[in-house]
C-alpha cells in the first residue's frame, strides 16, 4: 500500500491554475500526495491519510527545477574563483582557471554531496548534472533523494593556453567519439537506475569543442531517444569570435545551419548573442532564431556577474518568446539566491525595474525548467504531477512581516525559511536538515580535497603561478 501524506490547511499554496496555464495562490488549502503523485490540491480533503502535516504556518511551493549545474567540481572552488582576473580572455574563468583548480576522485563525490545538499536546502528538487562520467556518480545521485537529469559530457577538443591570451584547441575526434559512446551507455544506466529518479540528457560539452558532425549526431541521438540536448554556447567573447573565425557566423547562426536548434535544445548561457553591446556586431538575428525555433536558455546569473557579465536582458528574452530556465553554474548551489540574482541583475542592466516581474523568475525556476527538460509533471502543484513539494516556514523571522510570500522568500528569506522538502513523495529535508546525505561530513572531505588541489596549482598553470598568485587573499597576512 502506498502512503498518503496531507499537508493540512496550508496558509499559502502556489497551485497550478490549469485553465489559465499559470501559477496562482490558494489560501487555507490541503496538499495531498499518495506515493509519488499529487492527488489533491484545495480545501476540505476528507479522506484518510497516513501522515498529516500541519500547514497553518506554511507556504507550499512546487520543487524548483535546475537545468544547468556542475556539482562535482564547482564547490571545490569556493574562496578561489570569486574574483579571479583573466584579461586575455575578457575575464572569463573558463580557459585559465577551471582546469587549474581541479578536483580528484574523493573530492568529486564530496563536492557532489555538498552541492546537492545546498540545492535541497534551497528548495530545488530537480538537478541537471553536467559532468564527465566518474565512479560513484549515478549511485550518489540516486542516494541523494533528488530527481537528477544525468548529462554525461563529451567533446572532440580541449582548450589550452600557453600565454594567457591565445586559446588553442587540441583536437582528438577519435577520443571524442569514444566519449560519446560512453555517454550513451551512461544515459542507459541512469534510466535503468534502481532509484527511479534518474533520467538522461545528451550533452556535447561546448559548441566550439565539438565538430559539426558530432553535434549533429548527438542531436539525432537525442531525437531518437526523445531526450533533451544541451551545449554551452554564446558563453564568452572568445568563443563568439572563434566561431566567426571558423564559420563566418555567430554561434547561434552556426547552430541553426547545423540543424541543432529546436524545442529539445538547451543553450547553456546564451549571453553573447549578436545584440550584446560588447560585440558591436552588425546583425540582430540571434534572439529571433532562438524564439522562432522554440529553443531554451539555461540562465546562470551568479557565475557571470562575478566577471561583470549579464544577460541582455532576462526580460527581453521573455518578451521575445524564449523559454528561460535557471541553473547554478557555480557555488553556492543556493537556488533561491540564484533566483534573486537573476531579478536584480536584469533590472540593473536594463536600468529599469520594469524589465521583468518576480513571476517571470518563478516561472523560469519551475515550469520554464520543466519545459526545457520536456516534462509537464514537475515544476507545478497539480493533481497527477510528481509529489515534489517544498514547505516554507512563514513564521520564520526572515519571512515576516508577511504580505507577499514569494517576494519574502526570494528577496529576503531564501533558504533560511525552507523547512521540509519532498521528492517523489519521500521526505528528504526535515526541520531544515538534509536527511539523505551527511552535508557536514562531505564538507570536511571537500576541505581536504581543496587543499590537495591548491598544491597542484603551479604545476597545472601555463605560467607556473601558485594559488596565492592566481587568487590572492582578500587581506594581506601579517
Amino acid at each position: 500500500m502506498q502512503q498518503t501524506t496531507i499537508i493540512r490547511n496550508a496558509a499559502w499554496v502556489v497551485a497550478w491554475d490549469e485553465n489559465n496555464q499559470r501559477h496562482a495562490y490558494m489560501r487555507d488549502a490541503d496538499v495531498v500526495f499518495t506515493g509519488d503523485t499529487i492527488v489533491h490540491i484545495g480545501p476540505g480533503y476528507d479522506s484518510a491519510a497516513d501522515v498529516e502535516v500541519d500547514g497553518h504556518e506554511r507556504l507550499v511551493i512546487p520543487g524548483l527545477v535546475n537545468i544547468h549545474a556542475h556539482p562535482s567540481g564547482e564547490p571545490l572552488r569556493k574562496g578561489i574563483t570569486d574574483e579571479t582576473r583573466s584579461p586575455g580572455f575578457h575575464h572569463s574563468s573558463l580557459y585559465e582557471f577551471l582546469t587549474v583548480f581541479d578536483n580528484d576522485a574523493e573530492g568529486r563525490l564530496a563536492s557532489l554531496q555538498v552541492a546537492l545538499s545546498e540545492l535541497l536546502l534551497s528548495g530545488c528538487t530537480t538537478v541537471t548534472d553536467l559532468s564527465l562520467p566518474y565512479d560513484g556518480w549515478l549511485d550518489t545521485l540516486g542516494a541523494s533523494g533528488m530527481r537528477a537529469v544525468v548529462a554525461p559530457g563529451f567533446r572532440d577538443a580541449r582548450w589550452q593556453t600557453r600565454d594567457g591570451h591565445t586559446l588553442e584547441y587540441i583536437w582528438d575526434e577519435k577520443a571524442g567519439r569514444e566519449s560519446f559512446d560512453m555517454a550513451r551507455q551512461t544515459i542507459d544506466r541512469a534510466e535503468q537506475h534502481s532509484s527511479g529518479r534518474l533520467s538522461g540528457m545528451v550533452y556535447p560539452a561546448q559548441i566550439d569543442t565539438c565538430s559539426p558532425q558530432t553535434l549533429r549526431d548527438a542531436y539525432d541521438y537525442a531525437e531518437e531517444r526523445d531526450l533533451p540536448w544541451q551545449t554551452h554556447a554564446a558563453q564568452s567573447m572568445t568563443e563568439f569570435h572563434e566561431m566567426h573565425r571558423r564559420h563566418g557566423k555567430t554561434s547561434v547562426q552556426f547552430m541553426y545551419d547545423a540543424g541543432v536548434l529546436g524545442a529539445r535544445t538547451i543553450i547553456g548561457h546564451g549571453i553573447f548573442l549578436d545584440h550584446h553591446p560588447w560585440l558591436h556586431w552588425t546583425t540582430r538575428n540571434d534572439l529571433s532564431l532562438l524564439a522562432d525555433n522554440a529553443v531554451n536558455v539555461a540562465h546562470c546569473p551568479t557565475v557571470f556577474a562575478r566577471r561583470g557579465i549579464t544577460l541582455r536582458t532576462f526580460g527581453e528574452y521573455v518578451r521575445r518568446g524564449v523559454n528561460l530556465g535557471l541553473g547554478t553554474d557555480t557555488y553556492p548551489h543556493n537556488f533561491i539566491e540564484e533566483m534573486r540574482a537573476a531579478a536584480y541583475y536584469a533590472r540593473v542592466i536594463a536600468e529599469s525595474v520594469d524589465d521583468l516581474n518576480t513571476s517571470d523568475i518563478f516561472n523560469a525556476a519551475t515550469v520554464g525548467g520543466a519545459r526545457a527538460l520536456r516534462r509537464d509533471d514537475i515544476g507545478r502543484l497539480a493533481p497527477g504531477c510528481r509529489a515534489d513539494v517544498v514547505l516554507i516556514d512563514i513564521s520564520h523571522p526572515s519571512m515576516m512581516p508577511l504580505r507577499e510570500p514569494l517576494r519574502s522568500l526570494i528577496y529576503v528569506a531564501a533558504d533560511r525559511a525552507v523547512c521540509e522538502v519532498y521528492v517523489d513523495g519521500r521526505q528528504v529535508v526535515a526541520n531544515g536538515e538534509v536527511l539523505s546525505m551527511d552535508y557536514a561530513a562531505a564538507s570536511e572531505i571537500l576541505q581536504a580535497a581543496q587543499k590537495r588541489s591548491l598544491a597542484r596549482t603551479a604545476a597545472l598553470d601555463w605560467a607556473g603561478r601558485t594559488d596565492e598568485q592566481m587568487a590572492p587573499m582578500v587581506l594581506p597576512k601579517f
